[in-house]
């Protein structure tokens, strides 16, 4: 795996270096001093990772993952000193492109410290490069005798690379009264999520709040998975976080969420693949296709990466295949339909 480094400081590129060739099959492809440099190198030399500092000269962090999305699209992880004191660049950047953020290791007089968070993201960014899902293509599970009618329709929503704005644009689409909950998956850092929900409800007329243990999904609410875990339905119509699969390396999952709909959710309801990297989703897509939702991905031309929504359409899993600003209305006209059959 070739990670490229970017930080204007030496100190904090000499650090990160070491933590990436301390990590079996990790190499350092190359370093730049800020984003402007960045973008020129991973244009004649793209890298399979970019460690990308968020405050620098030139070219911040979050125009250079803008750049380097568009023209040259790689995994960008934000590595920056600190992810509180940058929490709104940090979303913008995710907006951007960016995977993921932690914060930068530091040296200390026994070596570098703290490195953990970032080696545990980047051998999870190459177990999902290699295509490794951590979870079994299953068919979809038996109903369960549950009586359907005690939950409303649901629309299940999943995003990854570029998820934070697409889900803005989609939720916001929705109006207040849209008699359907609304689950959504995001792959994110369990810290950032109740930031997420903040700015989705911000955006958009439908409240929207982490997922608990034990919520039921309810119409015109939004819950968005919420810890590192995987976010399920169980038999009884309640939602639960899981740690399995363990060897999944997107957390939350939207396979495990998706399929766990088939089996016990509602008998009609709406689910939906946006930008990302990698296939999770698609299988669980297919899967509630054969329970009889509608299925919705996005289309290559306006997602920031096109796999997990490629992965879908390819798979047949996707009834319909849209752009990003169709996909709102087009969701919200389907369920009206539904709940007025």
């Amino acid at each position: 795996m070739r990670v490229a480094v970017v930080n204007d400081l030496a100190l904090a590129r000499e650090v990160l270096r070491r933590v990436v060739v301390s990590v079996p099959g990790y190499e350092v492809a190359w370093a730049a001093a800020d984003g402007a440099e960045a973008v020129r190198r991973a244009a004649a030399d793209r890298p399979d990772v970019v460690l990308m500092d968020l405050v620098m000269p030139v070219m911040d962090g979050v125009a250079a993952t803008r750049a380097i999305m568009r023209a040259t699209p790689c995994p960008v992880l934000v590595v920056t000193s600190t992810i509180d004191g940058h929490f709104d660049r940090v979303y913008e950047a995710m907006g951007a492109g960016a995977v993921d953020a932690v914060e930068t290791p530091t040296l200390g007089p026994g070596g570098v410290t703290n490195a953990g968070p970032l080696v545990e993201r980047l051998r999870k960014l190459g177990a999902a490069m290699r295509g490794e899902t951590g979870t079994a293509l299953h068919p979809a599970l038996p109903a369960d005798p549950r009586p359907a009618g005690h939950l409303p329709p649901v629309v299940a929503i999943a995003a990854s690379t570029g998820g934070p704005d697409a889900l803005a644009a989609v939720l916001g689409a929705f109006p207040a009264d849209l008699p359907a909950a609304v689950l959504v998956v995001q792959h994110i850092a369990a810290a950032y999520a109740p930031g997420l929900a903040v700015r989705l409800a911000a955006g958009g007329r439908l409240p929207v709040r982490v997922a608990r243990e034990g919520d039921r999904p309810t119409a015109g609410v939004a819950l968005l998975a919420a810890t590192d875990d995987h976010l399920a339905l169980g038999p009884a119509g309640l939602l639960r976080y899981t740690p399995e699969p363990r060897t999944a390396p997107y957390r939350p999952s939207a396979d495990v969420l998706f399929t766990s709909l088939s089996a016990h959710g509602p008998r009609r309801g709406v689910g939906v693949i946006l930008t990302g990297m990698g296939a999770d989703g698609a299988a669980g897509l297919l899967a509630l296709r054969r329970a009889g939702w509608h299925t919705v991905a996005q289309d290559g031309r306006t997602c920031v990466v096109y796999g997990m929504p490629k992965a879908a359409a390819e798979l047949g899993a996707a009834a319909e295949v849209l752009p990003l600003d169709r996909i709102g209305p087009a969701v919200a006209l389907r369920i009206r339909t539904l709940a007025a059959s």
